[in-house]
């Protein structure tokens, strides 16, 4: 049950913390709901759950006439945006996780601020080379550019930083790529730029999200291990 899978991660998270003498309290469990139909979405609302992310603008507006009525529910969009579905995305959000160019912070800006609201976003940051995953590199120029135009935009609010590590087979192998993280937000964090938070590190999900909490992560995105696998595309 959705209930019982949500209080074993939750005790999972606890543990973690404790391991490194951290309040379990600082950790925010997100429950990545893609793929997930709206039943099962609500089973988890209605065992505690209150943020969920979704990694599709298309896909969460089907799914949303249906939830509209967890008026304490909020929801992320954890997955890459696509900037011609920013409009949507601020509509849609009640934050913006994975931010990864310039542009998009600026659409999204222009897109928060038709709609006069203040939208939290993280910037997604690439920690590896693989090819495959989103983002800025975490050594990049364009990150400063972008952490630099974020003081003078006047409708979002970076709160701070995600990532998505190479996968391994052993946890452990995602600790060097949390601890890269981690340091870069306390590098960003000393800068002290007006409007730019570094409250907030995702990072950890279903698969290694306990090594994540020992590395410092504010914030951890689980679905398999709450909803159970997803089908094979």
């Amino acid at each position: 049950m959705v209930k019982d899978a949500v209080a074993e991660v939750r005790n999972r998270i606890a543990l973690a913390s404790a391991r490194v003498g951290r309040d379990p309290e600082e950790v925010t469990l997100v429950a990545v709901s893609k793929t997930v139909d709206a039943q099962r979405i609500r089973e988890a609302y209605h065992a505690g759950m209150r943020i969920f992310g979704e990694n599709r603008v298309q896909e969460f507006s089907e799914k949303f006439p249906q939830l509209q009525d967890l008026n304490e529910a909020e929801w992320h969009l954890i997955g890459h945006l696509q900037s011609n579905k920013t409009k949507k995305a601020t509509e849609l959000f009640h934050a913006v996780d994975s931010v990864d160019s310039l542009p998009l912070a600026r659409k999204l800006n222009e897109a928060a601020g038709q709609l006069k609201k203040i939208l939290p976003v993280l910037i997604e940051v690439k920690v590896s080379d693989e090819a495959s995953k989103a983002g800025i590199p975490a050594d990049s120029p364009e990150l400063e550019d972008l952490l630099e135009a974020a003081t003078k935009l006047d409708h979002i609010q970076v709160r701070g930083l995600m990532t998505v590590p190479p996968f391994t087979e052993n946890p452990e192998g995602a600790r060097p790529y949390f601890r890269l993280l981690r340091d870069r937000r306390d590098q960003i964090a000393a800068l002290r730029l007006p409007r730019v938070q570094m409250d907030v590190l995702s990072m950890g999900m279903s698969h290694d999200f306990e090594v994540a909490i020992e590395e410092g992560s504010t914030c951890v995105r689980v679905g398999t291990a709450i909803f159970g696998a997803r089908p094979k595309p």
